[in-house]
């Protein structure tokens, strides 16, 4: 058992900068889903103007949020394009 006043138990190290988790305060991305930045892109643009700033055929050709989703989960490229239509929308 330890005893909380002595003085001589070592305490843990400082975290290095290695392990330090860099603070999500800044990124418009941190805690929303795919799913929300989705739903806040076709409330704010409509499918036709996605398809248009964004054209892949989850947004031309009978376009959902369940379709669009699939697509972007399996497509790097489309994805990183609506986050960067996300981020614009938030931060302007």
């Amino acid at each position: 058992m330890v005893d909380p006043e002595d003085k001589t138990a070592s305490a843990e190290a400082p975290a290095t900068p290695s392990t330090v988790t860099r603070s999500p305060a800044g990124d418009p991305l941190h805690g929303v889903t795919l799913a929300m930045i989705v739903e806040r892109l076709h409330e704010a643009y409509g499918w036709d103007e996605l398809a248009r700033m964004v054209p892949v055929r989850c947004f031309q050709f009978d376009p959902s949020v369940q379709s669009s989703l699939k697509f972007l989960r399996r497509t790097p490229w489309a994805r990183a394009k609506v986050e960067a239509l996300y981020r614009d929308l938030v931060t302007t």
